[in-house]
């Protein structure tokens, strides 16, 4: 390490090659600061069963990686991580902690050193229904000399800690989501309405599927594609079928990235109508957004949550009521009717949450 460098740890508790929009940011986080010549090394779980994967994707990056060995003894591995976060952060310029046991874990060892750290809060690790769950958390926060939430929603969820919370949203690599596509790809519909993520309570999926009854009254050739792991897939299809609904459903599952680009670059509305879910999992910005309005993809996003920072209304995309059809109708009405406008305005929304943007405000805060 150059001595004129600042080295920072990120200890985070998701991160690439398995999914999660924690690990996402994190790796984004890391990626663009090495970029700017800082010196990045991140600690983060090995979520797979052997740790192959991590081991093959770690060796291509231009930082460096530790990752905690996965246990079967769960509590030997909670202790591992605080031991190795304590002997990686001696020397740290900067921590930065992102994921529930990482905020924990930080905090906790922040108790006994005088290292400048940031927490960045998403939503879901500061949004528990149990007690002590949200004072643990509260009590970890308290720890931090600075702390980041990416949205404003986010900000809100700890509004009582009476702490300064700096927003910086989310970003996106805009240099992927510009590459070449197959644009073969045909989606049934007119309107083709699309969402991306996990078919869950959480990403909405079932609560644009209440309001189809009334959205095809409208829209009789309409048709909402779903594109994710179809984890809830069954039991929403049962309800689409109770709805009658069914026949303006489809459920593609997962699909690697070009296939995904493709399907966004059919599609007319981008949608997602996010809920929080009876243990307190919630959007806290919503990052498919983005990356569909980087394909000129406008969107319609529900209000409550996250995603309200993730859409410029009247621009890229509209707020709505999860829960009310007229608002979502008048809202794609809206935007089809002005669809040229709405797709320059999406493509300029996203290039504003570009990484090489985002990423400068995290480097204010380290100056």
């Amino acid at each position: 390490m150059s001595v004129n460098k600042q080295h920072i740890v990120i200890v985070t508790s998701e991160f690439p090659p398995q999914p999660g929009g924690i690990g996402n940011h994190a790796y984004n986080l890391a990626l663009h600061l090495s970029q700017q010549d800082f010196d990045i090394h991140v600690l983060a779980d090995q979520r797979s069963q052997t740790g192959k994967e991590e081991e093959i994707f770690d060796k291509q990056l231009p930082f460096n990686v530790t990752r905690i060995k996965r246990q079967d003894f769960r509590f030997k591995m909670y202790i591992n991580r605080v031991l190795l976060t304590r002997n990686k952060i001696k020397k740290a310029s900067f921590i930065i902690a992102t994921g529930k046991f990482s905020l924990w874990n930080v905090g906790f060892l922040s108790m006994f050193r005088t290292i400048p750290t940031i927490a960045v809060i998403h939503g879901t690790e500061v949004n528990f229904k149990s007690f002590f769950l949200r004072k643990s958390i509260d009590s970890a926060l308290k720890q931090f000399n600075k702390i980041v939430a990416v949205s404003n929603y986010t900000k809100a969820l700890v509004a009582h800690l009476n702490k300064t919370i700096e927003v910086i949203p989310n970003g996106i690599n805009l240099q992927d989501w510009q590459a070449s596509h197959n644009t073969e790809v045909e989606l049934q519909g007119q309107p083709v309405l699309t969402t991306v993520g996990r078919v869950s309570e959480r990403k909405g999926q079932l609560n644009v599927i209440k309001q189809l009854p009334e959205l095809i009254k409208k829209f009789p050739q309409l048709h909402y594609h779903c594109i994710g792991i179809p984890t809830q897939a069954d039991a929403f299809m049962q309800e689409a079928k109770h709805l009658d609904v069914s026949n303006y459903i489809t459920f593609h599952g997962s699909v690697d990235a070009q296939h995904l680009k493709s399907m966004l670059s059919k599609t007319d509305v981008f949608v997602m109508l996010s809920s929080e879910d009876k243990t307190g999992d919630v959007e806290g910005f919503g990052i498919a957004i983005l990356e569909a309005n980087a394909l000129g993809v406008p969107a319609i996003g529900s209000k409550g949550c996250g995603i309200e920072d993730a859409i410029k209304v009247n621009k890229s995309g509209e707020l709505i009521d999860y829960h009310n059809a007229t608002q979502f109708i008048n809202a794609l009405e809206q935007i089809i009717t002005h669809k040229k406008t709405y797709q320059v305005e999406a493509k300029q929304w996203a290039k504003h949450h570009d990484w090489s943007n985002i990423v400068k405000d995290y480097m204010r805060l380290m100056t």
